[in-house]
């Protein structure tokens, strides 16, 4: 497998749809306003965080169950930030639509900026042919609220090509996270 560079991010993006919508640049100026940078690195691809949010609560005591997990577990928020309560977490999405090409793995990082306020992106990594919204996690890792800046930079995509196709892509085997679209929950 290769990493793959900003020339064939450019290219796989604007000729097949990897990315919409695309920034093919390093973005870290909107409106005259300073952002967190989103667009097209030097390896990779900085996404940005959509102005939908999930933020986690603990008012009905529920028990945190990836098998069973209960939709009552979260508030929703639409804003132009989100403010995570302390030592918990927020789910939201991006604002980019992916399609991941067959011989192609992508494996996501959050941002320094965020990191080094204690706050966490988790990402799992997108399959060769998965397409969708991303869903991503901010962990609060701190005794603070923590503030997360919609349409803004939050994460890097890193893309890693491989010499062959995988046998069996995330398509074939019809995963339940296929062409997900709006912050997407837990499915069993």
């Amino acid at each position: 497998m290769t990493i793959k560079s900003d020339r064939w991010i450019r290219q796989m993006s604007q000729e097949h749809r990897m990315i919409e919508p695309f920034e093919p640049y390093q973005v870290r100026e909107t409106d005259g306003q300073r952002v967190v940078s989103f667009g097209t690195s030097s390896y990779g691809y900085d996404v940005r965080c959509a102005p939908e949010f999930k933020i986690f609560t603990n008012i009905n005591s529920a028990v945190v169950d990836p098998k069973d997990f209960q939709r009552t577990s979260f508030v929703d928020f639409t804003g132009a930030t989100c403010i995570i309560p302390p030592n918990s977490f927020a789910l939201a999405r991006t604002v980019e639509y992916f399609r991941i090409p067959r011989d192609v793995l992508v494996i996501c990082l959050g941002k320094s900026t965020y990191a080094r306020c204690g706050i966490i992106v988790n990402v799992t990594p997108l399959e060769p042919e998965w397409e969708g919204h991303v869903t991503l996690e901010f962990s609060n890792t701190t005794p603070l609220p923590a503030k997360i800046y919609a349409n803004e930079g939050v994460a890097q995509m890193l893309f890693f090509q491989s010499d062959e196709a995988c046998q069996t892509s995330y398509a074939d085997r019809g995963g339940k996270y296929q062409g997900q679209r709006g912050v997407t929950l837990p499915q069993a």
